[in-house]
């Protein structure tokens, strides 16, 4: 079990709350805007130092409070071990991360509680820009390739420069050269680990989403962000007017995606607003298989207001396949019922209701 205790302090109106949350399933109910949405906030804040609902840390912080602070006790192995970690942020943007006595870095700490998130935003995946794609894609191969944090680094180092040198407008044609092979070296071995990880993706999510959503074919394709069919060096040379013209590189990686369509169509176009929160959900879902299987360790899911746009074969489909996972799962909902007849009698599952942003446990 990844989290063993939770304290979480001046989030959002949760001023201070204690929870021992179940190793598997726990349902937080409450109504809107009584603080449960803000309790995955909390999670997601111990493991990357944010909030997934705003990128403003000031609208996370507790009005009057001077620092944000969440606490917990974790067995990121399932060793059956405790070790104290706590992440504190203040309003100058100062962020102290400590594990086990040690200081970390959001990397390590990124590596450390792995996070899925399913929310009303997780339907940017099929409607939202190639950015949230490649984002999507990175968390995968971050966590199956232990050299792609420092590849991805070099390049996004690489392509600042690069660009910087496009916007001056003159570029000595000697370090235009030397600045581009070190691009497509870096952008090569970036995208043969992307492809090869959505390579590995593909059984489990046609998987999942054959039981979420059976009867539906839907198709994931990687984009690599140029054209297969020509060495990126070329590109980059029979480009280079165009990119001196824009002020940026036109070609690369950094336009890398994910296409997701069905029937030879974009899903985001062919499917019911069901359909999508299924098709979303089974990416999300089967990174987390595949996460399992790749590192020996579950993921923790945050999993805002599950039965919003799912009705209740669905809904029960969805709780089915988590009770088969190893994953521990915190989801919110409005109505404390809603979730209460979809799990086995042996399903270890703890509910909590949010009222004014208190939180107590109930049966």
């Amino acid at each position: 079990m990844p989290i063993k205790s939770l304290h979480v302090q001046h989030v959002r109106n949760l001023s201070d709350v204690r929870i021992t949350p179940s190793p598997r399933i726990n349902i937080i109910s409450g109504d809107n805007g009584s603080g449960k949405t803000s309790l995955l906030e909390a999670l997601h804040f111990l493991g990357m130092t944010r909030s997934f609902r705003t990128s403003q840390f000031r609208h996370l912080l507790q009005s009057g409070a001077d620092n944000c602070l969440v606490f917990a006790q974790i067995d990121p192995a399932g060793k059956g071990e405790q070790h104290p970690l706590g992440v504190e942020r203040r309003p100058d943007g100062d962020v102290r991360i400590r594990h086990a006595g040690q200081t970390l870095g959001l990397s390590e700490l990124a590596q450390l509680l792995p996070l899925q998130v399913i929310d009303s935003d997780t339907f940017q995946l099929l409607e939202g820009s190639p950015g949230v794609r490649r984002q999507f894609i990175d968390w995968g191969v971050f966590h199956a390739d232990p050299s792609f944090i420092q590849l991805w680094r070099g390049f996004r180092r690489i392509l600042k420069q690069r660009n910087s040198l496009l916007k001056c407008g003159k570029i000595d044609p000697r370090l235009r050269r030397v600045w581009d092979r070190e691009f497509v070296t870096y952008a090569e071995r970036m995208t043969a680990l992307r492809a090869r990880y959505i390579e590995l993706l593909k059984p489990d999510f046609e998987t999942t989403l054959s039981r979420l959503l059976g009867g539906v074919p839907v198709e994931l394709k990687f984009s690599q962000g140029w054209d297969r069919k020509t060495p990126l060096d070329e590109l980059l040379e029979e480009g280079f007017a165009r990119d001196l013209k824009q002020g940026f590189t036109g070609s690369g990686p950094q336009r890398a995606d994910l296409r997701v369509r069905t029937d030879g169509q974009s899903a985001a176009e062919r499917l019911s607003r069901g359909q999508k929160k299924l098709v979303v959900s089974a990416l999300k879902l089967a990174q987390g298989a595949l996460f399992y299987r790749l590192n020996n360790r579950p993921c923790i899911y945050l999993i805002d207001d599950l039965p919003s746009e799912l009705d209740e074969q669905h809904c029960r489909l969805f709780c089915q396949f988590l009770e088969e996972t190893s994953n521990q799962c915190f989801i919110t909902c409005v109505d404390p019922g809603a979730l209460g007849g979809f799990w086995l009698p042996q399903t270890d599952v703890s509910r909590f209701r949010v009222e004014a942003g208190m939180l107590t446990q109930i049966d």
